[in-house]
């Protein structure tokens, strides 16, 4: 298990966007109310150039998340190396307030796949991520957080529930957690769930962020709603009132707009910035 002992700076309880370069000048002449930005860790493992040097620039102001989506935590093979290695380069040089990645898989043998793919709930499971989060976490150095999926389909081999399997990670390997509300909500639309009573069973107090992000609407062959977690639009209404109602259990957090496909122009992206502001400022001072 990790040692904490050591403590990095913290991201403030307010909101963050994920950024994008072409966004740069506007951030810097007017970011409110955003206080801080996060990246995707894979756009920033290059040897130097412009986006580093627009990224040295903006740490002078803004606390950082990174946000790693390709180490397949919860692939069967081995994690890469090289990978780990220039995961572990960024956070040295960049010295983010936090670092996370997600609850699921996209490697099989020597092939990436471009998706994040869920896994089964099990002991075997448990155990294999708890390990590779244990070497991300010694490589690296800090806390990792890990995050909740978006689910498409349930298996019938899972043995415990999704928020007994984090938790039980968590407790395993003194990993933190990243609480996404939209993919709670794509999650239980899709499985027949209630998003509520998952929040209920969240080990809050082991929340270091809390994302939100668009999501798509469909249908399955069916005919019954199925919602794609695409990150290209502005936060649906219902997700707005699930993090109400998560944030009166957790209390303040920081908070990240995800828009990561179409993305928009600045003014949009904080406006969704201001409503994760007046979430904020609805709980108990």
């Amino acid at each position: 298990m990790l040692d904490t002992s050591h403590k990095f700076p913290e991201l403030p309880a307010a909101p963050g966007v994920g950024y994008k370069p072409q966004h740069f000048a506007d951030i810097l002449d007017n970011a409110t109310p955003v206080e801080w930005l996060e990246i995707h860790a894979e756009n920033y493992m290059g040897a130097g150039g412009r986006p580093l040097a627009q990224l040295r620039h903006l740490a002078e102001r803004f606390a950082f998340s990174v946000h790693g989506v390709g180490l397949s935590i919860g692939g069967e093979m081995p994690l890469d190396e090289d990978h780990l290695a220039r995961l572990k380069h960024l956070c040295d040089w960049l010295q983010p307030a936090s670092f996370s990645e997600h609850l699921a898989w996209s490697t099989h043998d020597a092939h990436f796949l471009n998706d994040l793919l869920p896994l089964p709930y099990t002991d075997a499971t448990l155990t294999r991520v708890a390990n590779h989060i244990d070497q991300v976490q010694e490589v690296v150095g800090r806390q990792m957080l890990l995050e909740n999926p978006s689910s498409y389909l349930a298996f019938e081999e899972s043995t415990m529930e999704e928020t007994e399997f984090l938790h039980q990670i968590a407790k395993r390997t003194g990993c933190g957690l990243l609480l996404d509300v939209n993919n709670i909500f794509v999650s239980a639309t899709n499985l027949k769930l209630d998003p509520r009573a998952y929040v209920d069973a969240f080990p809050l107090h082991l929340v270091g962020e809390i994302h939100l992000g668009g999501h798509d609407e469909d249908e399955d062959d069916h005919g019954a709603p199925l919602l794609i977690d695409s990150h290209g639009r502005e936060v649906a209404d219902p997700v707005w009132t699930l993090l109400d109602y998560t944030l009166e259990r957790s209390g303040p957090k920081p908070l990240l707009i995800e828009w990561d496909a179409d993305v928009p122009d600045w003014p949009a992206l904080s406006a969704e910035a201001m409503r994760a502001t007046a979430a904020l400022e609805k709980m108990p001072a």
